[in-house]
């Protein structure tokens, strides 16, 4: 097992994450807990997670993902984990998340508060990497980065990332830190995927030369990539889920992801993974760890069954000549999310 550092810290982490997203919601405790085990046992030892999983997120299940993962956490021996979590970001931002009344904010109050009850839920005295969720384009990032300092020197929290998170935002974040003393983001998680590769176009840059690790969520693009939406555009799956939401963004979601360019692209990926013997998810999560600035892929199942055709590519190095090919099918089908 090859483990990378995470930016400049001392995380240790397995090249896939798992992501919990989905436990609580589309995966219930059982089954999360299954999968938790099968994922340990294969030697992943880096788990995500957030205060306001599971998806879609409710006021009614907000939480309920760090419980599951809280309660499976113990017996296990804690040094061998790394536990990642998140706090809401700005309900100034993308949305407004149905926790703290909706009046999220990356304050003072709002950091501390998160953490406080991650904790609690989590059942654990420390959280080995706490992310701002996404950011916050109000409170200035002086306040922000202040409060997650404190959060590491009382030994709450070990180290700190960003999600969501824009080049300048996050450099912006780290020079503040750097000037002020401050502990500095050591990560960012985004969207990347062979769907998405808008990462490529100036956040690779930040990350080598900053020393910055992208721990990249949905590598299999909200499971388009494996290729079920081909076969079936109704197959029960998150995406026709969300269709039946109310909200707009939920919906505006399902269309990005969900399009006759990422059809078509995924046909051509599943036409390279199958000329090489694995599947399409496969292909998938090991194109996305295959980046020298990539720490950890963040993959996420609701089946202990979806969980091997990721462990499949825990190893797995891509050769030069399928890497051609993926960037063949990107030029001729450009940036089908957009």
């Amino acid at each position: 097992m090859e483990y990378r550092y995470i930016g400049k810290s001392g995380l240790r982490v397995s090249p896939i994450c798992l992501g919990t997203m989905t436990f609580g919601s589309f995966c219930d405790k059982k089954t999360a807990f299954a999968i938790m085990d099968k994922a340990y046992d294969a030697g992943i030892n880096f788990f995500d997670t957030a205060e306001v999983y599971p998806v879609p997120p409710r006021a009614e299940t907000v939480g309920i993902t760090e419980e599951i993962v809280g309660e499976w956490l113990q017996g296990k021996n804690r040094d061998s984990l790394i536990l990642a979590t998140k706090v809401a970001g700005a309900a100034s931002g993308w949305f407004v998340p149905p926790i703290r009344a909706g009046l999220t904010a990356i304050d003072s109050h709002h950091i501390i508060q998160g953490v406080e009850g991650s904790l609690r839920r989590l059942k654990c005295d420390y959280i080995d990497l706490y992310q701002m969720h996404w950011p916050d384009s109000v409170v200035p990032r002086e306040e922000s980065m202040e409060a997650f300092d404190r959060l590491v020197r009382s030994g709450k929290v070990r180290y700190l990332g960003t999600s969501n998170d824009t080049a300048y935002g996050t450099t912006k974040s780290n020079m503040v830190a750097k000037y002020k003393g401050y502990k500095r983001f050591e990560s960012i998680q985004n969207n990347f995927s062979l769907l998405n590769r808008r990462f490529l176009d100036e956040m690779t840059e930040m990350c080598r030369v900053e020393k910055i690790s992208l721990l990249p969520y949905s590598p299999m693009a909200g499971g388009v990539l494996t290729g079920k939406y081909n076969k079936d555009i109704n197959v029960t799956g998150r995406f026709n889920s969300y269709l039946k939401s109310d909200e707009q963004r939920i919906k505006a979601m399902v269309s990005r992801f969900l399009n006759e360019k990422t059809l078509a692209a995924t046909v051509r990926y599943a036409e390279i993974a199958e000329e090489i013997g694995i599947s399409s998810a496969t292909l998938a999560v090991a194109w996305s760890k295959q980046f020298d600035f990539v720490a950890s892929t963040i993959i996420g199942v609701t089946s202990v069954e979806q969980l091997d055709d990721s462990l499949a590519a825990m190893d797995l190095e891509l050769s030069s000549d399928v890497l051609a090919k993926c960037d063949d099918v990107h030029n001729d089908i450009l940036y089908p999310m957009g």
